[in-house]
């Protein structure tokens, strides 16, 4: 049998970056735009667009797309096309993971127009998209050449390579996509359980009166526990962390103290002693969070201020360095005309084009184009350090956010008219900032692989546009069934960035509880906390969190039961990585499915009144057989480590 060809040693690093000959070389004659590869692209990005939107706006957290695009891509292609084409399923997999990175852009800025209590319509979202997505894509052409081809070895770009590897297996064989699909099929199915017909309770919960009526419950949902078993322990313990300081400490306190007020306390209409839970949480903890949230990101940034410098410097430093024009496929690049033409067209655009009923003026459009550009470069760079998962993102916004606000009030823009205008701004450099990152890992991975810069390119940003508008969609449609901003669609992103533009336009917040937030933030820096993950558990639900949990207790006992075998533990776990993967899309779906029911008036949640559905307990007993089922097929060895 003939030895599986592998990536070499030197696509990590160890030779300089014009000598590294790619996996495919340049002088294998290979399609890779196709009409095959650009129709699946296109869907994949469709898919996981709108599956991050669903997911981002109820948890607060977003998947990788490109690593399952690539099995997926991979699998279909061989499946039912009977095709084992690497370069199209690279093209494929960087088109997927434009669905996650629009996602991030939309749900962490736009939502905040529908919490100011104004009207968000499908063409806002798409043209803020487009626009963003344009100068995410080709700002990082100029960097190209230096970030991934003269860094070479120097910059990790940790997803890209694991995509690539990923990619190579899957074109030599492998069952991630049967486990991918299988996580799918099973996720979907669960949800239709628990959300669509409601056989079992959905968001079972007890109240603990010893503890002022607090409440402690979980969401009975599969994406969760593929979450936490993605994300592992240590991030879900935070997480939940956050969460029992918020609903077992503050919110009993808010309560016993506030009960023998005569009088509403601001921002609060209603009386604490006639509140329950939920709407102490609602009122209060929200802006703690907020705070929290929002220091974690601006102490993230500040650490990474010296990176974000020194990237910004080298690479402007590298612009221009190279040599791009050789005729081989892995160094074709968009021409810079086309950087310098998208800049001024969205600058044109921006100027002119009432968006969401509100021109951002000339100062505006001046700042969308240099915030973009200066923080594309930035994330550019930094997923080549850290990953695109601990890109910086929100950190980032919430900076362009802040100048953007003081700016624009500045300039005129007042009242809804200035917060309008500061959002779209903010959510145009918010989408380039995260379609600049992902655009960079993909760079990587086409160049490791040998496919051709400027069609990945072009095809990511096909996908992103069409995306948009399933996403837009998924938006809309979740605040029409589940009001974005309720417990059931909490959108915690853009909670905190609407937060942040309207305390600055206004100076209505109650930054007592917002410093409150902000102080718990310092305390987790000073302790050597993580700031993030439990600040993140104190905006959200509880019963979000124990969910996650549960997932990253699987996880863990996944890794003990292969302890002594890293190797094979390694295998097991990312098989489980990859059933996860699959139960979060199935469940994301499904729901989105079942919201289309909601919305066109069919109900189909026929046992929602029995008594099974009622039950907490059923509940709890099926969501634990749930981690058992996840727990089995991920430490079921179907491939023996060498």
């Amino acid at each position: 049998m003939e030895k599986q060809k592998k990536l070499s040693h030197t696509a990590y690093g160890g030779c300089k970056g014009e000598d590294y000959v790619p996996f495919v070389s340049s002088k294998t004659a290979m399609p890779e735009t196709t009409a095959i590869s650009l129709a699946i692209g296109v869907l994949f990005a469709i898919i996981f667009a709108a599956a991050n939107t669903y997911l981002g706006i109820k948890v607060g957290l977003t998947i990788a797309a490109g690593i399952p695009g690539a099995i997926l891509g991979t699998g279909l292609l061989k499946a039912v096309f009977r095709r084992n084409n690497i370069l199209e399923a690279n093209m494929i997999a960087s088109m997927a993971a434009m669905g996650e990175s629009i996602s991030g852009g939309i749900i962490f800025t736009l939502p905040a127009i529908i919490l100011w209590g104004m009207k968000l319509d499908l063409q806002t979202i798409v043209i803020v998209t487009c626009l963003g997505g344009l100068l995410g894509v080709f700002f990082v052409t100029p960097l190209r050449q230096f970030l991934i081809v003269e860094e070479h070895g120097k910059l990790s770009y940790p997803e890209s390579m694991a995509a690539a590897e990923v990619l190579v297996s899957g074109s030599e064989g492998g069952d991630g996509f049967k486990t991918v699909m299988f996580g799918l099929i099973g996720g979907a199915m669960y949800k239709m359980l628990a959300g669509g017909i409601r056989l079992i309770a959905e968001e079972p919960e007890w109240v603990i009166k010893p503890m002022q009526g607090t409440i402690f419950g979980f969401n009975n949902v599969a994406s969760l526990m593929g979450v936490g078993f993605i994300v592992g322990l240590r991030a879900s313990v935070y997480m939940f962390a956050g969460s029992l300081l918020a609903w077992l400490g503050i919110i009993p306190l808010i309560k016993y103290v506030g009960s023998g007020l005569a009088v509403p306390l601001f921002p609060s209409t209603k009386l604490i002693s006639e509140m329950n839970a939920w709407e102490i949480w609602s009122k209060y903890i929200r802006y703690i969070g907020a705070g929290a949230v929002a220091t974690g990101g601006f102490i993230s940034l500040a650490k990474s201020t010296p990176t974000i410098i020194k990237s910004f410097k080298s690479a402007m430093s590298g612009i221009g360095g190279g040599e791009t024009g050789t005729a081989e496929r892995h160094n074709l690049d968009a021409p810079i005309t086309w950087v310098i033409a998208s800049a001024i067209l969205v600058f044109v655009l921006t100027l002119v084009l009432p968006i969401a009923s509100v021109k951002v003026g000339f100062f505006g459009a001046i700042m969308i184009i240099v915030f973009s550009f200066f923080f594309s470069v930035v994330s550019a760079r930094m997923v080549g350090l850290i990953g695109a998962s601990n890109n910086p993102v929100s950190g980032m916004t919430i900076a362009t956010l802040l100048f953007a606000t003081s700016i624009l009030k500045a300039c005129g823009f007042i009242g809804e008219k200035g917060m309008l205008a500061a959002i779209i701004v903010g959510g145009i450099v918010c989408v380039a900032i995260a379609v600049a990152g992902g655009t960079a890992q993909s760079l990587k991975t086409t160049y490791v692989i040998g496919g051709t810069p400027k069609n990945v390119q072009i095809g990511m940003y096909l996908a992103l546009a069409v995306a948009s508008v399933a996403a837009g969609a998924v938006v809309l449609m979740i605040n029409d069934v589940y009001i974005i901003g309720s417990a059931a669609a909490p959108a915690p992103q853009a909670g905190l960035m609407s937060m942040v533009v309207k305390g600055v336009m206004t100076g209505e917040l109650p930054w007592a509880l917002v410093t409150v937030g902000v102080i718990i933030a310092v305390f987790c820096e000073l302790a050597k906390l993580p700031i993030l993950p439990i600040a993140l558990g104190l905006y959200l639900p509880i019963h979000l969190n124990a969910s996650i949990l549960v997932g990253g207790i699987v996880r863990v006992f996944v890794e003990k039961k292969f302890k002594k075998e890293e190797e094979q533990q390694k295998l097991q776990v990312e098989k489980g990585i990859l059933l996860a993967s699959g139960l979060v899309a199935g469940d994301a779906l499904m729901g989105i499915l079942i919201a289309a029911f909601t919305t066109l008036g069919i109900n189909i949640a026929v046992f929602k009144d029995s008594a099974i559905a009622q039950s907490s307990f059923v509940a709890a007993v099926v969501f634990m057989l749930l981690g058992l089922w996840i727990y089995k097929y991920s430490t079921k060895v179907t491939e023996k480590s060498l």
